[in-house]
């Protein structure tokens, strides 16, 4: 059956923006049915051109600003845009750490829980320059090996030299990298007909430390030239403390191989977290925005209220960052996580910090919280800081079954985080605290928060 829409593709319209998506687009709203705008801002009066209808919604392109916003700033470039990589940029600071505020509270209304209160979030000094790590693809254009990003929904390589959100001194490495590379006429990777040797260079860079690595991911077990190549990047970048070749055979998306070559230096950078100090592998997790991480952290030490008499299970321990920041307020600490390679990373980064309270098993959180309870451990604390998909419900009940006293969720995802709160409350878990955002992505949608639930009936 046909359905009639208000709107249709190709349609000019003039509208207004009510409201921004989760994803920082604009909506406005012709007989109630929405069409998704970039690079629109509530409150402004906008020509449109549909660009795709669905049953439920359609997509536009701004063809005009007839009324602008008050919150509307300048864009460093619409490269940025076009890749994906500050789709908030034209919105003021200000107002991007409102937003991030009220996509929380709303997801709670939604669910009915309009009495959870929801802080301001916590900003930046300087909301530019943040990230520590950069993975960037490599291709070639116009015949030269090139670095940059790709166009939103493509594959089409946009060339970029100054990424705006990253560390300057990761751009800058990347730069020295890549032309070293056409020094010595590498072949980039061709993914239509896999062929080429360089993928993609990644960089990260300690906060504190200034240590810097560079991997080169190569399609092939074999880097050309890669002594030369490696003395030429140590002479240039003399903060490169490792190079690492990094081997992807595979056909796919995923940009890290299985196999890692250190090709000079170490297989770790170090870095300091909170007074800690962490080795931070090709593989690690760790997190891209160490000062808001600080901060990040910090909240959830204090959300637990540890006195040095409590056990905590941190689930999702990674490389111990989160379990050994809290190792130092708590009796004992556990950390189960899934990655053998991160697990032994933990142990390591206990050893390097004298800390003897903190003990690290790999598996699946259920599975192995489940094993724990069969062993008598009773924790008074479980934090987790899961992926965007969340906890698994048979986390939630192996927790809910263990009952600690607090249940510290840091969530780089309000959708799941309401879904999970839920799901804690068939376990007598409240939320105890007004909900606290932390803007770890600056000029991005994403939005992380640190949640304290507290067992309130048995």
């Amino acid at each position: 059956m046909k359905v009639n829409l208000p709107v249709h593709k190709g349609e000019v319209l003039d509208v207004t923006i009510i409201d921004l998506t989760y994803q920082g687009m604009g909506v406005a709203k012709v007989d109630n049915y929405p069409i998704f705008i970039e690079n629109a801002l509530p409150e402004e009066q906008i020509t449109v051109k549909v660009t795709k209808t669905t049953k439920n919604f359609a997509f536009g392109d701004v063809q005009k600003i007839n009324q602008v916003s008050p919150h509307r700033v300048n864009p460093k470039g619409r490269v940025y845009r076009q890749t994906g990589i500050a789709p908030l940029q034209h919105l003021e600071y200000s107002e991007q750490l409102k937003f991030k505020q009220h996509q929380v509270a709303e997801l709670f209304a939604k669910v009915h829980m309009d009495d959870v209160e929801v802080l301001p979030t916590i900003g930046m000094a300087n909301p530019t320059q943040y990230r520590n790590k950069a993975q960037v693809p490599v291709r070639q254009v116009q015949g030269k090996l090139t670095t940059g990003f790709y166009k939103k929904n493509s594959h089409q390589l946009m060339p970029i030299e100054d990424y705006y959100i990253q560390d300057p001194a990761i751009d800058k490495a990347i730069v020295i990298v890549r032309d070293i590379l056409r020094k010595y006429h590498e072949a980039a990777y061709d993914e239509f007909h896999h062929s080429g040797t360089v993928r993609t260079i990644m960089v990260r860079r300690g906060y504190y430390s200034h240590e810097m690595m560079v991997v080169i991911v190569t399609r092939t077990k074999h880097l050309p030239m890669a002594d030369v190549i490696t003395k030429e990047i140590q002479a240039a970048l003399p903060e490169v403390v490792s190079v690492i070749q990094n081997v992807n055979q595979k056909k796919t998306n995923v940009i890290l191989g299985p196999d890692n070559n250190v090709l000079a230096g170490k297989s770790t950078i170090d870095d300091q977290l909170l007074g800690l100090t962490f080795a931070v592998s090709a593989q690690s997790f760790y997190q891209v925005n160490p000062q808001q991480t600080e901060k990040l952290y910090q909240l959830a030490i204090d959300q637990a209220g540890l006195t040095g008499n409590e056990t905590v299970i941190d689930a999702y321990s990674g490389i111990g960052t989160i379990s050994l920041t809290m190792a130092q307020h708590a009796k004992q600490v556990y950390g189960v996580e899934i990655v053998p390679a991160a697990v032994e990373n933990a142990k390591q980064n206990a050893d390097k910090n004298g800390i003897t309270n903190a003990h690290f098993e790999l598996g699946s959180a259920e599975k192995v919280l489940a094993k724990w309870q069969a062993d008598g451990v009773q924790p008074d604390v479980i934090v987790v800081d899961p992926p965007r998909k969340g906890l698994d419900a048979d986390f939630i009940k192996s927790a809910g079954e263990m009952a600690p006293k607090k249940v510290v969720y840091i969530s780089c995802n309000p959708s799941t985080l309401v879904r999970d709160v839920q799901r804690f409350a068939e376990y007598g878990y409240q939320i105890s605290a007004p909900v606290q955002p932390v803007d770890q992505f600056p000029q991005t949608p994403h939005i992380e928060s640190v949640t304290v639930l507290e067992r309130t009936a048995k």
